[in-house]
């Protein structure tokens, strides 16, 4: 068997210039195969595989027993990645002349006509292959190894162009199929039927032939509309090449296999691109099986723009000094919390604007809930949506600072281009402190406003959301629910904690809605953070059981048995950053005060990421973060006879008297025109002469 091993191998540019040899080479029937590390799922990490690559396609087959590999054939013409392949497949030949070989699984194909794929920015190992339905992330074990897998993939593309399935197919038209009735009607006629007799036999096969030749129509429009989808395809991957757009860029509409996701265990899944896929469950374990699972690296979500989010805080310019706690709490028990002029030590450097944004951390739930319900599965887009209210409690973990409280029409806007996803809020009103916000993103839109009710017990604050928060896809359906109890406990003495407590309702105004309990923990309990419920129907039957930790992760049961060994993963955290301060903020939230490149300049002058006393506090420069938080303190205390003098918010309006507010559009496209004018700066000096002209 011709087998050749593959050494290090040229840049892109170079492999461009070799394209006519690597094409004679593919083309001829030369296949690739190899040894490639493939990204599963958290719980198993990186597995080995076997990769082939052959007439355009790429499949690939698990290679734990050497048995279970595909065995090439001795005409095979193949060239082989790598010097653990060579050493694989020796031992792969040595298992099978000893008659333990048995029938090859493959276990994913990939089709490279209407796929992509992009190299890893930090990894000079890792590659990507994006298709339709998940993204494929595969590790090599050498920067030459990856070199000639990649230098493979381009051969192959090149190639494919040239075989274009334009005119693959030939197929009649429906409007050139005609029949001849003469020779029947001879043959009756010699048999002595008479006339009548015969016409009625040529209605009859006229009727039949009809009714046949409609059949053939619709399949001929089916046909046709499946090849325009497939040179769609084609045209769009030899544009996206030819225009010299980045592979991780280019992405096809996603498309929604349901019933992949009824695996056992399926595999990574990520943001979609360009392909069809098939894929089989992995191996049978009576463990936790994964609906669909999140693999990044650290730049990955931020390669779609121009710039790269931070990872980390700037370096305090100061040494923090610490504060007396018995010298303001024993003035302030018993008082809103609100209202008690707590020092900058207190703070973490977000508002409570921003803070309402880190709820969105995990927005891809609710994509993946639009995508279950636009196919038809709405008891998975019930799932989601619980997990996704869920999600947002998850970053309040070991956060033990408050957020600024936000000035009288303070706002705050976030593009997440890369999550698909734009939040603006605004504080509504100063007295009840009300927050209002909106969000769109790919097939759904979310609003509310939260009017935080807090106490300060000395040992204890308890905070008590008031408002109702509303989800509504783009097909109608819609689901409501309001945040639940969080007390943070020991301020005084003790380790400082925070907990989440009572029962949440998830209303739908279709076929489910949700229950949640968030169990409130008591001070012997060895299994905190509890979070137990149930999806039920109109009727009140229950269809699922979903349980988890509102810290960690949310699993589902369907129906109303309980057995956690056949449980799916909804949900779960993200790793806390490597770059942990004493705020405790997650990589998300590390993101929400940044000013990146550009965007000061488009900011309203209302914006947190303006406000000074933050800024300061971001920066480690406690003084002037005491300083400033003191003077916008002072105009604080003003917005209540501002707001009564007939002060309106900007950007929402309240809705009847239920004093609920909703957005009322505009902000975007203010932003595109730089627009500000009736946007006060709030942040500069204040004085009460204009307190009185406000």
């Amino acid at each position: 068997m011709p087998l050749t091993r593959s050494k290090s191998l040229p840049s892109t540019d170079a492999m461009a210039e070799n394209g006519g040899s690597d094409r004679q080479n593919l083309s001829s029937g030369r296949s690739v195969a190899g040894i490639l590390h493939k990204w599963t799922n958290y719980g198993k990490g990186w597995r080995s595989r076997w990769f082939l690559l052959r007439d355009g396609i790429l499949s690939y087959s698990k290679i734990r027993r050497p048995e279970n590999v595909k065995m090439l054939s001795p005409s095979d013409d193949v060239r082989l990645i790598g010097d653990n392949s060579t050493d694989r497949l020796s031992r792969m030949y040595s298992c099978s002349g000893r008659g333990r070989r048995k029938h090859h699984k493959t276990i994913g194909i990939v089709h490279l006509k209407v796929s992509s794929y992009r190299e890893s920015k930090s990894d000079n190992k890792k590659f990507y292959i994006f298709t339709a339905n998940k993204t494929l992330h595969l590790r090599t074990d050498s920067r030459s190894d990856r070199a000639a897998w990649l230098q493979a993939l381009a051969s192959t593309r090149r190639i494919l162009p040239l075989q274009s399935i334009s005119g693959d197919f030939s197929f009649v038209s429906p409007k050139d199929l005609s029949i001849s009735t003469e020779r029947l009607k001879k043959r009756l006629r010699e048999n002595g039927i008479n006339e009548s007799l015969v016409k009625e036999c040529e209605e009859i096969v006229d009727s039949e032939f009809s009714e046949v030749q409609e059949q053939i129509k619709l399949l001929h429009e089916e046909r046709t509309k499946l090849l325009d989808a497939l040179k769609q395809l084609e045209m769009a991957n030899l544009e996206a090449e030819a225009s010299g757009i980045h592979e991780s860029v280019y992405q096809l509409p996603n498309h929604n296999y349901s019933s992949l996701r009824s695996g056992k265990y399926s595999e990574c899944s990520t943001s979609a691109s360009s392909d069809v896929f098939e894929d089989i469950s992995e191996e049978d374990e009576p463990s936790f099986h994964d609906t669909i699972e999140c693999f990044s690296e650290p730049d990955a979500g931020s390669e779609n723009m121009h710039f790269k989010r931070r990872t980390r805080l700037p370096d305090p310019a100061e040494k923090e000094k610490g504060v007396s706690l018995w010298s303001m709490i024993k003035d302030n028990v018993g008082k809103d919390l609100s209202r008690v002029c707590l020092p900058v030590y207190f703070n973490e450097p977000i508002s409570s604007l921003q803070k309402c944004f880190e709820d969105l951390e995990y927005s891809y739930l609710l994509d993946q809930a639009y995508e279950y319900g636009k196919s038809g599965n709405s008891l998975l887009r019930a799932l989601y949506v619980a997990a996704f209210a869920v999600s947002g409690y998850a970053s309040t973990e070991g956060r033990h600072c408050k957020p600024f409280n936000p000035l009288l029409g303070e706002t705050y806007e976030a593009d997440f281009p890369e999550k698909g996803i734009r939040f603006f809020s605004e504080k509504v009103s100063h007295h009840p402190t009300v927050i209002a916000c909106h969000c769109e993103g790919k097939g759904w839109k979310f609003w509310g406003d939260t009017n935080l009710r807090s106490k300060f017990w000395g040992r204890s604050i308890q905070l008590e959301p008031v408002g109702v928060l509303t989800l509504e896809f783009d097909d109608g359906e819609t689901f409501q629910w309001s945040k639940v109890t969080t007390t943070i406990y020991n301020i005084l003495l003790g380790k400082l904690y925070c907990d989440h407590h009572g029962t949440m309702q998830i209303r739908g105004n279709r076929q489910y809605s949700s229950t949640l309990k968030f169990k409130e923990q008591s001070i012997l309990d060895r299994n905190p953070h509890q979070v137990n419920g149930f999806v039920e129907d109109v009727t009140g039957k229950k269809a699922a059981t979903v349980f988890g930790k509102w810290n960690d992760s949310l699993h589902y049961v369907s129906g109303d048995a309980f057995n956690k060994a056949s449980a799916s993963l909804l949900w779960k955290s993200t790793k806390p950053p490597p770059n942990v301060t004493r705020y405790n903020l997650t990589s998300f939230a590390i993101t929400l005060n940044e000013l990146t490149p550009g965007l000061e300049e488009k900011l309203p002058p209302t914006d947190s990421r303006l406000r000074p006393d933050q800024r300061h506090l971001e920066k480690g420069e406690y003084e002037k973060a005491n300083e400033e938080k003191q003077r916008l303190e002072r105009r604080q205390r003003m917005s209540r006879k501002i707001q009564e003098s007939g002060w309106r918010p900007r950007w929402f309006e309240p809705q009847g008297e239920s004093e609920s507010y909703k957005y009322t559009g505009g902000y975007w496209e203010a932003r595109n025109e730089r627009r500000w004018d009736d946007c006060p700066n709030i942040f500069g000096e204040f004085t009460e002469e204009i307190a009185d002209c406000a």
